[in-house]
């Protein structure tokens, strides 16, 4: 772990006492008062450990250790100070956020002291954090490979709304977007319950019976029960909840909520959803998103409009028949994919991820894969004067 420390203070004779104090057992770096301190901190950082001066010109060290917080969460932060009143201490542990409070002069055996102490503690929540983000990664690759495996036909739906929400995301500039394209991906997850043939029509937007019709939209709470139980899920567990809710607050589930209340991932994975129905029942993306706006109240403006300026955009896509070992992650698949004996193995529909690949590779040998397999090869984007620009990274994710 590196043992940088940032030192700020505006008394450059006390920076460079810190360097020769501890030069050998840390990696020092100084910076003449608060917004020098701040440049450094992006361009050279993160670092482990900061240690501000109180009484500085300008920017005061708690409005600099609150500057470093917004920054970087993680970085440890001490204050040093000659001016050791009790309300500056508060002050500093309330506003700053603090570690540790040390006056000046302070020895250098204890300063040394504390900045190991303030190592130890940010690799202990850095690792912390990892952790939890690994574990998170992990459930949510569990879920989908689930999905995958025990309802094909669900996973498809899921993979194809996923990537519309992700590029309605990129067009809207929404922040924290992994919300909202995650919740699109566990969409779906709770269809486990629902029979094939009830999800294929309420899919294709087909008529249910009263009882279909429960069981259908009860795969949203059994979803989001799921969803519920895994840590640092719950923003995504609560776009699950709303994804059949109206604009105008009608829809699923019965509460006050309404419009721009509703959660924005639960907006996006709303107007997404019906844009996939409407497609899968045989309207083209023009035509779906023509019957979208006659739904009076249904849809966020915003998000409905970000959808037909997708509608717009033309793809340059190449159709191509390949065997399983040729695929690459990005295709999509354009069939259905079945073994030789006829046994449904993936949606069409779905994009190719690595483990699909080893799913196939899999299946190919035990059992015999149909091949060719059709593809969707999607290159770049072109369009008609719509006002949107497009780019290798701004692809839409229309089915047409």
């Amino acid at each position: 772990m590196s043992k940088k420390v940032l030192f700020v203070d505006d008394e450059p004779n006390v920076l460079a006492a810190f360097k020769r104090q501890l030069y050998r057992n840390f990696e020092v770096y100084t910076a003449v008062g608060g917004e020098q301190g701040l440049e450094i901190l992006e361009t050279k950082g993160p670092f482990p450990v900061v240690v501000a001066d109180m009484n500085m010109p300008g920017m005061n060290g708690i409005r600099f250790l609150i500057r470093v917080k917004e920054i970087n969460p993680e970085t440890v932060r001490i204050m040093l100070t000659g001016n050791s009143t009790l309300e500056t201490a508060i002050a500093a542990v309330n506003e700053g956020n603090i570690f540790r409070f040390l006056t000046k002069p302070c020895p250098p055996e204890q300063l040394s002291r504390t900045l190991e102490a303030g190592i130890r503690q940010y690799e202990l929540v850095t690792a912390e954090k990892e952790l939890l983000e690994k574990t998170l990664r992990q459930s949510i690759h569990v879920l989908t490979e689930v999905l995958s495996m025990v309802n094909p036909t669900a996973f498809g739906r899921a993979s194809r709304v996923s990537r519309v929400v992700r590029d309605i995301c990129r067009l809207l500039d929404v922040e924290d977007s992994w919300q909202a394209e995650i919740a699109a991906m566990l969409s779906q997850i709770g269809c486990v319950v629902v029979p094939e043939e009830t999800l294929l029509k309420a899919y294709k937007g087909g008529p249910l019976s009263h009882e279909e019709s429960e069981m259908f939209y009860n795969h949203v709470k059994v979803g989001t029960d799921l969803i519920s139980n895994i840590p640092r899920l719950e923003a995504i567990a609560e776009i699950v909840a709303y994804q059949e809710k109206l604009f105008d607050g009608t829809g699923l589930p019965e509460d006050a909520k309404r419009g721009r209340a509703i959660p924005l991932g639960a907006r996006i994975l709303k107007v997404a959803l019906d844009f996939d129905t409407l497609v899968a029942s045989g309207h083209s993306p023009e035509e779906a998103c023509l019957i979208m706006e006659t739904r009076h109240g249904w849809y966020d403006p915003d998000v409905l409009s970000a959808l037909k300026h997708l509608a717009d955009l033309r793809r340059v896509e190449e159709i191509k028949f390949l065997k399983v070992e040729e695929l690459i992650p990005g295709m999509i698949l354009a069939d259905d994919v079945k073994t030789t004996s006829g046994v449904l193995v993936i949606k069409k529909g779905q994009e190719v991820i690595p483990s699909m690949k080893v799913r196939l590779l899999n299946y190919k040998r035990a059992m015999g894969i149909a091949e060719p397999l059709k593809v969707v090869v999607r290159d770049a984007l072109k369009r008609d004067e719509v006002g949107v620009a497009s780019s290798g990274d701004e692809q839409a994710s229309i089915e047409s």
